[in-house]
């Protein structure tokens, strides 16, 4: 006696965040049938929190959205463990982020005039992306200014929302120096009542993220299913296609099989996944002939630095941005934008905390306490401040990599060096930074340079060549007919940018192929 045939799926979606919502969405609103499995928790509409660094309890990490486990990382020879701002849960790390959806410059994907591409320019050029750029502005609400210096204008924006008192003050102060600031771009649809969750969970559908634009229209159009709590440990399947995935989910296994597979647990998670998945077929790992899967792995550096104003109402800048500091006479720096938070004492306290445990001195744990006392300082001194970040771009090196850790293949493992160019543009950065900023009490909020964990990308790079590639310029995997990826490690290179927009056009753009694929065979 035979048992039933298992379900296939027309789509397997790996991951619910921004790429992973995104492209759901997109297939289950063409009639596909979808299955989304998340590592993490649905959760409630009603929670309103924020990643909580200073939890260590993987089980309480995990009921939180949080990634449970901490990450292994190998920097500049020194070896580290921390929690890295990753959410574990449907929207993943998007629901936390501060719904920044800014889009890159052309440079950013192609040589232009004036700026040599780094790589000679991505297989997909500028314009291809530039209608998906547009629809992810309006399925994601996106509003702001026009950016004065943006050059392949207009952009698809809602009108800005009345500009804050204590943020005209500020505008209005950078302007006068010859800068160019305004309204960044943000995924909020600014409905009466609307707090401005930015950078934690909003119980509202205000904040646009993987969840709330993403998974939860999908599961409203009767064509997506979600399976949450469920760890993915492999991808099963020949030599040249995915038939199933094995998973854990409460302690039992379970596969499930579909025609495609897309993958979109993050640009640290997603590599880790397919070294993991290893078969006589796939010795180094699934897509992994070429050996590259996990590596060119990139970050940005982020320039912490708070400002405090000599002038105007006290308040926290949400969405202030300016790119006049992006690129140098040929050099690749970045954007600069308000984070919305005050530089507090908490603030100050949990920064300094996070310098901490990545420093040599965390072996010494008493000491820890002590980094009260510079917080206490510095909020005599200024009292409460805005925190800006200046975004610089990293480039893609071989040798920084995700690796499997054989002994417990779930563990994120890195490895990370910081090139020598990347520490010269660093310095030039700063000081443009502060002097951009003259005329307004500006202090850095840190003296090391600062990896920004939540802008990981590159692992799983897309190129025409399968010797230097993961992907094709289809973000399918060389050699596999169906397995697809659409998070941020695709990308070749990091530019100056907050990735989030860049990752939701992307997997638009993938679902568009999917949709063709599969209609073709039918």
């Amino acid at each position: 006696m035979t048992g039933k045939p298992p379900k296939i799926w027309d789509v397997i979606v790996i991951g619910t965040g921004m790429g992973g919502g995104t492209i759901g969405r997109r297939l289950a609103e063409s009639g596909l049938s979808v299955l989304f499995l998340e590592k993490g928790p649905k959760g409630a509409r009603g929670e309103q929190q924020a990643l909580d660094g200073e939890m260590f309890d993987p089980v309480a990490r995990r009921v939180r959205g949080y990634w449970p486990t901490p990450v292994k990382a190998d920097i500049d020879g020194q070896d580290v463990e921390f929690f890295a701002p990753l959410g574990a849960g449907v929207g993943g790390s998007s629901v936390y982020y501060a719904a920044t959806l800014e889009r890159p410059e052309r440079h950013d994907l192609e040589t232009t005039p004036t700026m040599a591409h780094p790589t000679a320019g991505w297989p997909v050029d500028y314009d291809t992306f530039r209608p998906y750029f547009a629809q992810v502005e309006a399925q994601y609400f996106v509003n702001g200014d026009e950016d004065p210096l943006y050059q392949d204008g207009p952009s698809n924006l809602r009108p800005a929302p009345p500009i804050a008192a204590q943020d005209r003050v500020l505008l209005d102060a950078l302007a006068e120096t010859g800068l160019h600031p305004y309204q960044a771009h943000m995924a909020v649809k600014n409905v009466e009542g609307c707090q401005q969750c930015l950078g934690h969970k909003c119980p509202r559908k205000c904040k646009m993220d993987g969840r709330s634009a993403g998974v939860e229209p999908a599961l409203e159009t009767g064509h997506a299913t979600l399976i949450d709590n469920c760890d993915v440990t492999a991808l099963r399947g020949t030599k040249t296609a995915i038939t199933h995935v094995e998973t854990r989910r409460n302690g039992a296994a379970q596969t499930y099989h579909a025609k495609v597979f897309v993958l979109a647990a993050g640009a640290l998670n997603s590599p880790r996944l397919l070294l993991a998945s290893t078969a006589p077929q796939w010795p180094q790992g699934c897509a992994n002939a070429s050996g590259n899967v996990g590596r060119n792995l990139m970050f940005h550096l982020t320039e912490m630095f708070a400002i405090f104003p000599r002038n105007g109402p006290p308040g926290t800048s949400k969405a202030l941005g300016l790119r006049d500091l992006y690129t140098d006479n040929g050099a690749r720096h970045g954007m600069v934008q308000a984070m919305g938070i005050e530089a507090s004492y908490g603030e100050i306290v949990h920064y300094l905390n996070l310098m901490f445990d990545r420093s040599p001195l965390r072996a010494v744990k008493f000491l820890r306490q002590f980094t009260r006392i510079p917080a206490m300082i510095a909020v005599k001194i200024f009292g409460r401040a805005k925190v800006f970040a200046g975004i610089l771009e990293d480039l893609p090196y071989r040798g920084n990599r995700v690796q499997s850790d054989p002994e417990n293949p779930d563990i994120i493992k890195i490895t990370y060096r910081f090139a020598p160019e990347l520490l010269a543009r660093r310095r030039a950065f700063r000081k443009r930074i502060k002097s951009a900023f003259r005329g307004q009490r500006a202090v850095f909020l840190g003296a090391q340079p600062d990896l920004n964990f939540g802008h990981a990308c590159g692992t799983l790079c897309f190129g025409d060549d399968p010797e230097t590639s993961v992907l094709n310029s289809d973000c399918r995997a060389h050699g596999i007919d169906n397995l697809y990826v659409a998070d941020s490690s695709f990308m070749p290179t990091s530019f100056g940018v907050n990735p989030s927009l860049m990752i939701a056009a992307n997997a638009m753009r993938v679902g568009d192929r999917i949709v063709a694929k599969l209609g073709e065979s039918k």
